[in-house]
């Protein structure tokens, strides 16, 4: 395997996946495509002019006539929200442009694992599955697997211990519908609730887990970050260059990922995120975490406020 990767879009996002895949040694080859060729150009350029202190990688701005023999192709092409923009508007022009891509790239790069990060990720997931005549299982959405790292991250400051020891997961739309499975989130096996009462051994006391500020925490930081800075881009590069990793790895792994769901939790024809198994062949299976009742509905609910935007777009 090549470990040749084609990255749609040289924003922010693009080209910091681009940068993160080449700096790891994740990718061999890179293509990187644009509408702005001269955007892609430069990217790439300047990319290129640090490899002599990475592992060897091909990178290069190029036409979708380039991604032919990828083996995993990200699209994170289109539109911002605008101030005053409703969220539907900005699904359908984002929709509208990945209408335009999806024929244009299927068609040389047919066999590649798709990996949508574009928003709203769910929405556009569902869209590639849809209309774009790729396997289903060929078609990942980043979905609720940074939303994940950024549970982890605050669980972690509260429990004081590393991200690592933290096993819990955001499921659901990427959005405001959201939510946390609380009664699956472990810390080193100890279920979250009891962690604090068993840890022992230092003076420091913690703070008692409160989810209504965490899952806060979670919807409200990627707002924060773009009123501070303008946008984010580190973050989410990271968790999709981690899915990269996975796939050309072969080793399955559990994550957080948007796909089309035909029945479970008794939910169907639509994307969101439920913990999905991510290896060579792209999602291999789903593990069925046991849900309480309150947390299907949530699911549920997620569920619905998708499929009620979805039936106001013209797929």
């Amino acid at each position: 395997m090549s470990n040749k990767v084609t990255v749609i879009g040289a924003g922010n996002v693009g080209s910091t996946i681009a940068y993160t895949l080449a700096v790891n040694g994740i990718a061999t080859e890179i293509v990187m495509i644009d509408v702005n060729e001269e955007k892609s150009l430069g990217e790439a350029l300047d990319i290129r002019q640090g490899l002599g202190f990475c592992p060897s990688v091909k990178i290069y701005a190029g036409s979708y006539a380039d991604a032919a023999g990828s083996e995993v192709v990200v699209l994170t092409s289109g539109v911002a929200r605008k101030e005053g923009q409703s969220r539907l508007d900005l699904a359908q022009t984002n929709v509208n442009i990945t209408k335009q891509i999806i024929p244009e790239i299927v068609k040389v790069a047919p066999d590649a694992i798709y990996i949508i990060v574009s928003n709203p990720v769910d929405i556009l997931t569902y869209l590639f599955c849809r209309i774009s005549g790729i396997p289903e299982n060929h078609i990942i959405g980043s979905g609720t697997l940074l939303d994940t790292a950024r549970l982890r991250t605050r669980l972690s400051e509260y429990c004081n211990i590393s991200q690592k020891n933290v096993h819990a997961y955001v499921f659901g739309e990427h959005g405001d519908s959201s939510f946390v499975p609380w009664s699956c989130a472990t810390v080193s096996i100890v279920p979250l609730e009891k962690y604090i009462e068993c840890r022992r051994g230092e003076d420091q006391i913690l703070p008692p887990i409160d989810h209504d500020e965490i899952e806060t925490y979670i919807k409200k930081s990627g707002a924060r970050i773009i009123a501070r800075k303008g946008a984010t881009f580190y973050a989410v590069a990271l968790s999709v260059c981690h899915i990269c990793q996975c796939i050309f790895s072969g080793m399955d792994t559990a994550m957080t990922v948007s796909s089309m769901m035909h029945g479970e939790y008794g939910i169907d024809d639509v994307c969101l995120s439920t913990l999905c198994i991510v290896g060579e062949n792209g999602i291999t299976g789903k593990i069925m975490i046991p849900l309480t009742d309150s947390e299907k509905a949530l699911l549920q609910h997620s569920a619905s406020c998708l499929k009620e935007i979805i039936d106001k777009l013209e797929l």
